[in-house]
């Protein structure tokens, strides 16, 4: 559940999960550990701090045995921080676990864009990643300052805008989502998208009806393209070839109406004698990679737009810009960071983001799921980056997965345990796998991953590769595979 901005309701603090953009702590914190979290929110995309509530969703407010002054809280940007972020604090009057009027203390902190926040006390910087505030290491910190200076691309006003370029549609329905009936330009100027009568590049992207009159970049185009690589001049194999370059809601639904009009389905024959069929990529796997190169592509860069490309056997989406800041190829399965945080928090009200880093590890499992090769990503001369999605698996898969059943019988099949068929799949979309993806595929330890795998070693359905116990480049396959 998405916890609304505008909403301080105690009831909905106490059963929110802690996330990206919201956390809770009892009052008996020290103070100065508070600024730990908040300096985390301003470093990353912004959130909510609730004082007053335990980890259990229990309200305690400030009356418990304890408990610090309300003061000393919302104090503590002012203390511990430094620079200040800007925070905004709300007492809201609440009765505590014990029966008694009391109070908890919501920090609303907002996303610093030209500097790295630091905690006063010792100088240490902190980032909000899923439900953490982490702390940074040295070479993170650089990035980060580096970062920030992107950040403040979103901020910047566009001098020729006005509210008369906002798309009534698109705003309309924003406003719907927060609830509110107010203006469009109350609440353009309450969200930051509207100052001295002129839009923000964000508001721009997110609400004008015509982006690329302000930024021609600020475009999708996908491509449909007949075989396995681009030709020219006479042997041109585009067969389709559109443009979205509406406010961004309006071009993340156009391109996924016209991409999902061009995929493909394949026919097998199942064990009941009768034909399925299976989409060409699982859909959640090419959504996530639209929505996250809209999101998160660096719209400072001009020149360049976002492409994707559809070939017989794979299909590309390349976003400009390198990954942003901490984020690497080897991290990003589990790393987050928004290069454009206010674009990405809209986005998330509108419900086309999620605000977890959920959507990278899903696209994995989805991946594996449909039998297909895991996604690739990349960042091509090191300005932009790629996810590559191949289907050219699909059907030599299912015609594997078909012997497979005939070779061991459909009784062991059945009798696969979750793990164990779940790691079969998972061996089936890459061809050999070690106890330790297993585990982070599955979400759980070794313990539970290793005893899978050996498991279908000994059913004769995988097979081991390694010269001992302690072979760190051990693995296991399809048996009679390699």
């Amino acid at each position: 559940m998405q916890l609304p901005l505008n909403d301080n309701d105690p009831v909905l603090f106490a059963e929110e999960g802690e996330s990206q953009y919201f956390d809770r702590k009892s009052a008996r914190l020290n103070p100065k550990e508070t600024a730990r979290h908040i300096c985390a929110f301003a470093n990353a995309s912004g959130g909510k701090l609730v004082i007053g509530i335990e980890d259990s969703g229990e309200v305690t407010g400030f009356k418990r045995e304890g408990a610090r002054s309300v003061e000393e809280f919302e104090q503590a940007a002012l203390v511990g921080c430094e620079p200040v972020p800007e925070v905004h604090s709300v007492r809201i009057p609440v009765i505590n676990s014990h029966g008694e009027n009391d109070c908890i203390l919501v920090l609303e902190v907002g996303a610093s864009s030209g500097h790295v926040i630091s905690r006063r006390s010792d100088g240490a910087v902190f980032l909000r990643q899923k439900d953490s505030s982490g702390e940074l290491k040295h070479d993170q910190v650089l990035a980060l300052e580096y970062d920030k200076n992107q950040r403040r691309y979103e901020d910047e006003l566009q001098e020729y805008s006005s509210a008369d370029d906002v798309d009534p549609e698109v705003m309309a329905r924003y406003k719907a989502e927060l609830g509110t009936e107010a203006s469009d330009e109350q609440v353009l100027k309450s969200r930051g998208f509207l100052r001295d009568g002129h839009l923000t590049n964000a508001g721009v992207l997110l609400f004008s009806e015509s982006p690329s009159k302000f930024m021609p970049w600020a475009r999708v185009r996908v491509v449909r393209l007949d075989g396995s690589k681009m030709e020219t001049g006479r042997r041109l194999n585009i067969v389709k070839d559109r443009t979205f370059d509406g406010p961004l809601p309006k071009t993340i639904e156009g391109a996924k109406e016209f991409i999902s009009s061009q995929l493909r389905e394949f026919q097998y024959l199942g064990d009941d004698g009768r034909f399925k069929v299976i989409p060409e990529y699982p859909e959640f796997a090419w959504f996530e990679g639209l929505v996250n190169a809209v999101t998160h592509r660096d719209y400072a860069m001009s020149g360049d737009y976002i492409r994707v490309m559809m070939y017989d056997d794979r299909l590309e989406i390349t976003s400009p810009g390198k990954l942003p800041n901490i984020v690497t190829l080897d991290n990003m399965k589990f790393t987050r960071w928004s290069r454009n945080p206010t674009i990405a928090r809209t986005l998330v009200e509108f419900g086309w983001v999620r605000e977890l880093n959920e959507g990278v590890k899903r696209i994995y499992d989805e991946m594996a799921s449909f039998f297909l090769r895991e996604p690739a990503f990349s960042e091509p001369s090191g300005v932009s980056v790629r996810l590559t999605l191949e289907n050219s698996a699909t059907s030599r898969v299912l015609r594997r997965g078909d012997s497979i059943t005939s070779d061991f019988g459909e009784d062991v099949i059945d009798n696969l345990s979750e793990y164990e068929l779940a790691a079969l799949q998972y061996v089936y979309g890459r061809g050999k796998v070690t106890a330790k993806e297993l585990a982070d595929h599955l979400g759980r330890s070794v313990r539970v991953s290793r005893p899978a795998l050996k498991s279908l070693v000994k059913k004769e359905i995988l097979e081991w590769h390694g010269n001992s116990a302690h072979d760190p480049s051990q693995y296991y396959s399809l048996r009679g595979s390699k």
